[in-house]
């Protein structure tokens, strides 16, 4: 009986052997990966204190709010990914092995002679889930949608078989994974209805056994929710089947590889660069232009001829490392020579001259100082914006309140020697300045209607259900159209007109923005504010993304063209993906708008609700004072004492931000 989602397992790995681990887990990517982590959880530390401190002292308002989300979800949901890709038999699962599943002692993915990857199967970890390895059946390529779909939370789960993990377990972790390689028998013409068989195919013939069925993976996709260390850090690992399987599989090309960090081509030493490989390489791999993508060529063991000299093997595994970068055309030091299955024997039973002959740990280095540096950089400018960005506005409330408290200090400390009729003459003053700030506020309210209306507008012209009754239309069009050409000239008609979408709502953003500025001048010049110019909304990085999809499913099309006049399902399913990947871009440009829409008015809000509050505290100060003037000297005290304390918290702000920004992420992780 198969099992079922609801089988789960224990959670609580247990160390296989601790010796093993002592030698092998602080490799250069572990060491690296550890450091990401504690970087990350010191950030998020530094960022909780100065949460508390901002809220201690009325300086956390809305928009700051927002930041720390954004913070912690960057932090907190950052993933590393990193494709494996290679055709069948180039000891790609064995590679993975060698490098993530060492400590285990023996192998965890499978890896022997033939096909092994059937299916493309992404290792992760998520907390919120034991471990256990979850398969999508094949069979849900019949239906319009992507494997992204059916990943959604709540969105037909059902579909999903789920085997339980224990991570303590080698053989039973062994057994668990076998389930990724299962295959199934079915019809020429259910594996055609599937997009997995093609008659017109000149190789079609050997797919096709003695009884006269197709042999086709059992699943579409297998997620591995698995506690492995570097996992558990945010590491993804996806591992991908041969050329066939990719090319009938469009969340692979139009998806996953894409979105990867790294790309690691596997090739083997002992085949050099076939015709398959090099299919794989320019249709999947993008030719190698990509960043963060590197070949791996395996298998150098082979070469390691007993009956020649140390020096004769290296310089043949050099010819070989040059012959195999001038064939995809890059340079060699993109070519790494290693031994996977050496490297793995070498780990598992501590020959530290055969690791280092199996060039794995070299690899390891590379792939690491590839990987995490680029990662790193990227997520800490993120999060040097945002922090820079909390700053801001608490700076420019402190200085709000200074400017306010500089003003009453100023008016009293002219109250001096002053008769009463003088003190009933600046609270007349005072309170008329009240009632006329009062009046803006008014006005100030109008114009707010007026921004929540243009705003709704902008959400209204972006809506998903348009975008997907766009899309809709336009895969009815398409159904009929097999051919490359008729596809190609349909997909970017369709593509015109989702660009359009964004342009017709950028022009809307623009307008806003003007009105906004508008507002910020005024209240700058009648009131000395000195708020700058909101930051404006640009529109340019979902274009950008939209006609990366429209090259990627080009790309897709061009290298499955000539199976899809008679596999309408291989159309069917990269509609679907790229469906999938078009709405989570218009998804993300409708969060980005709303967050932008709601921190565009924030920190004027936030002004004019701290100078009524100042305005109050000095109508109320000079009443006192008029009421018995024996007060005006206690009460400049206080102002005064209120003035250095704001000093000092403009002080400790600048502190804060240089913390979670400047330190470098090794300091910060030992401050955690």
């Amino acid at each position: 009986m198969e099992p079922s989602r609801g089988q789960l397992c224990n959670t609580s790995p247990k160390p296989i052997n601790p010796s093993r681990k002592a030698n092998h887990s602080m490799t250069s990517l572990a060491q690296q990966f550890e450091q990401y982590g504690a970087w990350r959880t010191g950030v998020l530390h530094s960022l909780a204190d100065f949460q508390s401190w901002l809220q201690q002292y009325d300086l956390y308002d809305a928009t700051a709010e927002d930041r720390v989300q954004r913070i912690q979800n960057v932090l907190r949901s950052d993933r590393l990914k990193v494709a494996f890709i290679a055709e069948f038999s180039r000891g790609k699962s064995e590679l993975i092995n060698a490098i993530f599943f060492a400590d285990y002692g023996r192998r965890i993915l499978p890896s022997s002679a033939g096909r092994t990857t059937m299916c493309p199967t992404e290792l992760r970890y998520d907390e919120n889930e034991a471990p256990c390895i979850r398969l999508l059946p094949i069979e849900t390529r019949l239906q319009d949608a992507s494997t992204a779909d059916f990943m959604e939370p709540g969105s037909a789960n059902s579909h999903w078989t789920t085997v339980p993990l224990d991570p303590s377990s080698p053989e039973g972790m062994l057994a668990a994974f076998q389930h990724v390689v299962e295959t199934t028998r079915v019809s020429p013409a259910e594996a055609e209805a599937l997009g997995l068989y093609n008659e017109n195919d000149p190789d079609a013939a050997w797919a096709v056994d003695a009884d006269g069925m197709v042999e086709i993976s059992r699943w579409r996709h297998a997620v591995i929710n698995f506690p492995h260390p570097l996992l558990r850090q945010g590491l993804v690992i996806l591992d991908t089947p041969g050329l066939n399987a990719i090319g009938t599989e469009p969340e692979l090309t139009l998806r996953l590889i894409p979105d990867a960090h790294v790309v690691v081509f596997v090739l083997a030493a002992d085949a050099g660069v076939t015709k398959s490989d090099l299919d794989l390489w320019r249709s999947h791999v993008g030719a190698g232009h990509r960043r963060g993508c590197l070949a791996v060529l395996n298998k150098i063991d082979g070469l390691w001829d007993p009956l020649k000299s140390s020096s004769e093997i290296a310089s043949e595994i050099s010819r070989q490392v040059r012959t195999t970068a001038q064939t995809l055309g890059i340079e060699e030091r993109r070519v790494y020579p290693v031994s996977a299955q050496k490297g793995l024997v070498a780990k598992v039973t501590n020959d530290e001259p055969m690791l280092v002959r199996s060039n794995l740990m070299q690899f390891e280095h590379v792939l690491s100082d590839q990987l995490i540096p680029q990662r790193r950089e990227i997520v800490a400018d993120q999060v040097q914006r945002l922090v820079q960005e909390m700053s801001r506005g608490a700076q420019q409330l402190l200085q709000s309140r200074r400017r306010d408290i500089v003003e009453q200090l100023f008016e009293l400390r002219g109250l001096r020697g002053k008769n009463h009729a003088m003190v009933k003459h600046m609270l007349m003053r005072v309170q008329s300045e009240k009632e006329e700030f009062e009046q803006s506020i008014a006005k100030f309210q109008a114009l707010r209607l007026v921004f929540g209306r243009h705003s709704a507008d902008i959400i209204k012209s972006l809506q998903l259900r348009d975008v997907r009754r766009t899309m809709r239309d336009a895969r009815e069009q398409m159904k009929e159209r097999f051919f490359s050409r008729g596809l190609r000239e349909d997909m970017e008609a369709l593509f015109g007109q989702l660009t359009g979408l964004i342009t017709d709502a950028d022009q809307k953003i623009v307008g806003l923005h003007q009105l906004v500025e508008s507002m910020y001048r005024r209240f700058n010049a009648e009131h000395g504010f000195t708020l700058p110019s909101p930051m404006q909304f640009v529109t340019s990085r979902y274009t950008n993304e939209l006609q990366e999809t429209l090259q990627l499913v080009n790309t897709h099309f061009g290298a499955v063209h000539m199976l899809t006049r008679s596999r309408p399902q291989l159309v069917q399913n990269a509609f679907a993906t790229m469906a999938s990947r078009v709405l989570e871009n218009f998804r993300d440009l409708n969060r980005d708008i709303e967050i932008w829409l709601k921190s565009v008015m924030t920190p004027l809000e936030a002004q004019v609700r701290e100078h009524q509050k100042q305005l109050r505290r000095r109508v109320d100060s000079i009443e006192r004072i008029h009421e018995a003037t024996d007060t005006l000297e206690s009460r400049i005290a206080e102002l005064e004492e209120v003035l250095n304390g704001l000093d000092e918290r403009s002080t400790k702000i600048e502190s804060f931000a240089r913390r979670l920004v400047d330190a470098p992420p090794e300091a910060t992780a030992r401050a955690a």
